[in-house]
């Protein structure tokens, strides 16, 4: 229940036909901490009130005692596969955090679990459903301003500092910045131009000489279109947060800055900028009505597969094996 679960209950709870009736958290003392939240985008602060709510500090008591038809996994990344898989044994839906896992054989697990089950399981890659976002990819995939030329995404910040026992912090535990926060715009990138057949990725690390801070990644295309993402949680603090766009397509140029006015807009070869209209909410308020409507029986298209995101995971990883190599790493 740290930023992220605060953002799921923030989602849920304004959800019609949605009720949030347990919360599960290994500190006893979150429902004392209920009004807490930090983190690096708005949302998160809503106020809980824990007198409707039933409280555990054991997953699989939670499971057995309560009728749950679905359950949000916001935990830290190395406990995804574990207490996904518990879920869905348990006969429950999941919506999990991204990254998915910190490896292939974990990914795999989960889609097994997931289809012995026979439950819905959907990882949280929010981005596909921010509504700038997902009006940019319905653009693309429209054709209407030609295909895309070049394409650059910028992810920055400071390091998360908000994680328990700074768990961010330990790569081991996290996948560090190329999992958390650059694999936003790496899967973004796989949605709308699918996967590449390499990275070519380059990393500075923090003052230690432990930890990747700062990433650049090139995805290459058989065609040469020139795409390249740069993540950072290297920022000054004062920086504040930063995730922005600009993607050339042979008739306009897309540009996205969620710190700009306007934040969204096209520029035609021809004629003056548009500011086109996107859906209303936010990433995660979009994600979670997606599931809940996939849940609820409604015939929704596909904006996000299990196997895209273990692909997500596949390209992450090479990302990371090409910053050690210093070389590109074919996926």
């Amino acid at each position: 229940m740290g930023f992220m679960g605060r953002m799921h209950y923030r989602c849920w709870d304004e959800l019609d036909g949605c009720e949030v009736v347990a919360v599960c958290d290994a500190d006893s003392e979150v429902p004392a901490k209920a009004g807490q939240a930090e983190g690096n985008i708005d949302g998160a602060e809503k106020p809980i009130n824990f007198d409707l709510i039933n409280f555990y500090t054991d997953f699989d008591q939670m499971l057995s005692t309560e009728k749950l038809d679905a359950v949000s996994i916001t935990l830290p990344t190395w406990l995804h596969a574990e207490f996904t898989k518990k879920a869905l044994k348990a006969g429950v839906h999941v919506l999990c955090e991204k990254p998915m896992a910190l490896n292939l054989q974990q990914c795999q697990d989960m889609i097994e679990a997931a289809r012995s089950s026979g439950k819905i399981l959907q990882i949280g890659h929010c981005i596909r459903f921010w509504p700038e976002y997902a009006k940019t990819k319905e653009i693309i995939s429209s054709g209407q301003y030609g295909s895309v030329v070049s394409a650059t995404f910028q992810r920055l910040g400071t390091a998360p500092s908000w994680g328990e026992g700074n768990w961010f912090g330990d790569e081991s535990r996290s996948g560090g910045v190329t999992m958390d926060l650059h694999i936003h715009d790496t899967d973004y990138v796989q949605y709308i131009l699918g996967m590449p057949h390499a990275v070519n990725s380059f990393g500075a690390k923090d003052p230690s000489g432990k930890n990747i801070v700062h990433m650049t990644t090139r995805y290459d295309y058989d065609d040469d279109v020139l795409v390249t993402a740069e993540g950072s949680w290297a920022m000054a603090p004062s920086y504040g947060f930063k995730m922005s766009f600009n993607i050339v397509l042979e008739e306009a140029t897309i540009v996205y800055d969620c710190t700009s006015d306007p934040v969204f807009k096209i520029c035609p070869v021809k004629g003056d900028p548009l500011m086109p209209e996107v859906a209303s909410g936010d990433g995660y308020s979009c994600q979670v009505a997606h599931f809940a409507g996939l849940i609820g029986g409604k015939k929704l298209p596909e904006v996000i597969s299990m196997n895209d995101s273990m692909d997500a995971i596949k390209i992450s990883l090479a990302e990371i094996e090409s910053i050690k190599k210093n070389q590109p790493v074919t996926i």
